[in-house]
């Protein structure tokens, strides 16, 4: 078995996007949380991505940091507080998307939300395809 590369598999890349959802969610930064734990930030970009599997030994300590259960780390839904409930981890890669949900999510007004669903739908389909690459995110 050496010289082999271990591919992530779906728990490895659950729990890292749900790491990175979560490090969002608190408005940290991977150096933030890599201080935190005593690792590089490299390594926190490993995790997120599912490359590095995250041992038994530092999810108490990532879940600690967060202030969850560390079962939420397993979950494909990320609480985003201000009781707006849960969003999938997916649909939170970066901190404008997170704040777009949120912010979402606090609209009360039916009819409000639907011209804004409409509207994103409406940019999204006049956006050419090759203009639709996701773009950088910041740590």
């Amino acid at each position: 078995m050496t010289g082999k590369r271990r591919q992530p598999n779906s728990a490895d890349i659950q729990i890292g996007e749900s790491i990175r959802a979560h490090r969002l969610i608190v408005g940290m930064s991977q150096s933030d949380l890599a201080r935190k734990l005593g690792v590089s930030f490299q390594q926190i970009q490993k995790y997120e991505k599912g490359a590095n599997r995250v041992g038994a030994g530092r999810l108490p300590q990532i879940a600690k940091i967060f202030n969850i259960p560390i079962g939420a780390l397993f979950d494909a839904n990320a609480g985003t507080g201000k009781n707006t409930g849960a969003a999938p981890v997916k649909l939170i890669p970066d901190r404008s998307t997170l704040k777009l949900l949120t912010a979402f999510g606090g609209i009360a007004h039916r009819k409000i939300r639907y011209s804004l669903i409409n509207l994103v739908d409406a940019i999204d389909k006049a956006t050419p395809k090759t203009a639709k690459a996701r773009p950088k995110t910041r740590r």
